[in-house]
């Protein structure tokens, strides 16, 4: 009779994916080969407070994508799903199989953040935990997520120009989830109302097409 085989122990020279904000997720794209594809499972697995924003952060690089109707027709019912998850009170992200074994390539990751780095690198200086009855409680948890679920569609829809508006405003949310950051949240909230107020309601699409989406989910 065979032992069970041991678990493989971790690489030390292997960046690991704990809860530290802004630092670690611009550490964990950054070792190993470009062409590595990660998978979400993978890189959510060992999270713990900050696997939403993580989640949230790998969901919206499609939305920079410069094709038009393609970075909002991915990213959009990805963000509606970390949204729904989050108004239903889950902690930590369920992914489905078809998520869970997908991912970016490492290279993909590197060369976004690489544009992004150094504004990231001065919000790493000004977020900080603080606040945290905007983030931790059952109510402030839900509410944001009821956000990202209504500018998750907003992504969706064919509004021209404004996948980077919206994509840059779901990469405020997750750098808020990141850090644990209640005022970038509140500031979150107020943007995130007003986008769904002007676009939303200007549009006519918001309410018809969040219950169509709703209905093919659930009905």
């Amino acid at each position: 009779m065979t032992s069970p085989a041991e678990p493989t122990p971790p690489d030390p020279t292997r960046p690991q994916y704990r809860n530290e904000g802004i630092r670690t997720l611009l550490a964990m794209f950054d070792h190993g080969d470009p062409e590595e594809r990660l998978l979400l499972g993978q890189i959510l697995q060992d999270l713990q407070q900050s696997a939403f924003g993580v989640f949230l952060f790998v969901a919206i690089l499609p939305a920079f994508i410069p094709i038009p109707g393609l970075g909002g027709a991915v990213s959009g019912p990805l963000v509606v799903l970390i949204g729904a998850q989050m108004l239903c009170g889950m902690r930590r992200p369920w992914l489905p199989g078809f998520i869970r074994n997908r991912g970016p390539k490492r290279g993909t990751m590197h060369r976004f953040l690489e544009r992004i780095d150094r504004p990231l690198r001065r919000l790493d200086r000004l977020l900080k935990p603080r606040m945290p009855g905007l983030l931790v409680p059952l109510p402030a948890h839900a509410f944001s997520g009821l956000l990202l679920i209504l500018i998750g569609v907003l992504l969706s829809l064919p509004i021209p120009l404004t996948n980077y508006l919206f994509g840059f405003q779901l990469l405020l949310f997750a750098l808020a989830l990141l850090e644990r950051d209640g005022v970038l949240m509140l500031l979150n909230w107020i943007g995130a109302v007003a986008a769904v107020l002007f676009f939303g309601v200007s549009s006519g699409q918001l309410v018809g097409y969040t219950v169509d989406l709703f209905q093919r989910w659930f009905g």
